[in-house]
């Protein structure tokens, strides 16, 4: 059956021939091409107003990102012979990178499958669908998955909110086997475990592995404070490398009790304290009671989930770094994230400046850190660089 095409408006394809892979629902020639007449999810080809072609792809017209391209080759549509390619691909590109089987395995867009996220933890992966299309294309990918990979278990964690953009319902299933809430899995030496059915987004967040390496690097001193601390990722390895004092700050007091066998199941429970709240007020309370730490380590999650909260997720940004600031000893390391796309590193920066001057204090930065290398970045799609970590280091001010 013939694939139908999507029609784009006049000089609109010039954002995709360059490698970008959305379509707006705004580009389309609604003439040529009647959105609503189109199923979420079904496989198109898209078109320039001239008829070029661009390529093979799929299509939600009730989603602002209307259509994702999946395929530039016209001799390569949505198949299961594409998604085995593209699995067996990405993983290749892991193989070389990494000696064990813990990363993320696939990453969307930069890997050629939009709407597609795999964790690996050993033999189990956890899996987000975010897009009708590959919702539509779910049984072929989970059949990709398990031929190219061969997982003794498969956790699909459809309970990601921006699947309701893409009118997809959020639920979490187990499509293969009979896994546990508690994965194994070891980053730089250290044993943890996570949670892929009940954690938070698979479990584990791989994007922070290299910057968490980083760490030895600086030295972490006596006294650290982890803020958004979540399972102990940081917090662990903060203790793993000698501070005799880890303050773990996390709202959620099952996040902090995982933290707490984290902890343990390494041997360095007794340098870790748990604090739950918000971090906000935390911070706050940690000012007012004069405590001081040689490492600060914010990880906070997205205060910018849209372009309409920029103004108050940079306050936010802000406010935080502030407070983390003020509770430096002089000469201490700041170590802050954001994963907010909306939030460039340039703004970033200078928001952590602003944060550094409100609280008296000189920042010099020492290095910046992105997402690792399992989460590619492509160079036409600027979506796929999110992560910003930023290592600085706050002396009195001059």
């Amino acid at each position: 059956m013939k694939t139908q095409p999507l029609i784009l408006r006049k000089d609109q394809e010039r954002r995709l021939l360059a490698g970008h892979c959305w379509t707006y629902s705004n580009e389309v020639d609604t003439q040529a091409t009647p959105l609503k007449s189109l199923e979420p999810g079904q496989p198109v080809e898209i078109l320039s107003s001239h008829q070029r072609w661009i390529g093979h792809g799929y299509v939600n017209p009730h989603s602002l990102i209307c259509a994702r391209i999946v395929s530039r080759d016209p001799n390569h549509p949505l198949s299961p012979a594409l998604w085995l390619q593209r699995i067996h691909d990405a993983l290749t590109l892991r193989e070389r990178l990494y000696d064990q089987p813990y990363y993320r395995l696939v990453f969307g867009e930069s890997d050629g499958l939009p709407g597609l996220i795999v964790d690996r933890y050993g033999d189990l992966l956890g899996v987000q669908i975010t897009t009708a299309g590959m919702e539509r294309a779910r049984g072929e990918i989970m059949a990709a998955l398990e031929q190219v990979v061969r997982p003794q278990s498969i956790v699909l964690r459809n309970d990601t909110a921006v699947r309701a953009l893409e009118g997809l319902d959020q639920k979490v299933e187990v499509v293969l086997g009979s896994p546990s809430d508690a994965i194994r899995l070891v980053e730089h030496g250290l044993e943890y475990t996570a949670a892929p059915l009940t954690g938070q987004k698979t479990g584990w967040f791989f994007d922070q592995s290299e910057n968490r390496a980083r760490l030895a690097r600086y030295g972490v001193g006596k006294r650290v404070l982890d803020v958004c601390s979540y399972i102990g990722a940081w917090g662990v390895r903060a203790a793993a490398l000698g501070a005799e004092r880890v303050s773990c700050v996390d709202s959620s007091e099952s996040a902090l009790a995982h933290l707490a066998e984290n902890a343990a199941r390494n041997g360095l429970e007794d340098r870790i304290d748990r604090i739950q709240g918000d971090a906000f007020e935390v911070l706050r309370a940690l000012r007012d009671e004069g405590r001081r730490f040689d490492t600060v380590l914010l990880d906070p999650p997205a205060f910018i989930k849209r372009r309409k909260d920029e103004k108050d997720g940079v306050q936010a940004y802000q406010r935080l770094n502030r407070l983390g600031i003020e509770l430096l000893e002089p000469g201490g390391l700041l170590v802050t994230s954001s994963c907010s796309f909306h939030m460039g590193r340039d703004n970033f920066l200078r928001t952590v400046q602003q944060a550094g001057r409100r609280a008296g204090r000189s920042l010099q930065l020492l290095e910046v850190g992105q997402q690792g290398p399992d989460h590619p970045v492509q160079p036409a799609i600027p979506e796929t660089a999110y992560l910003k970590t930023l290592f600085m280091r706050a002396l009195p001010a001059f």
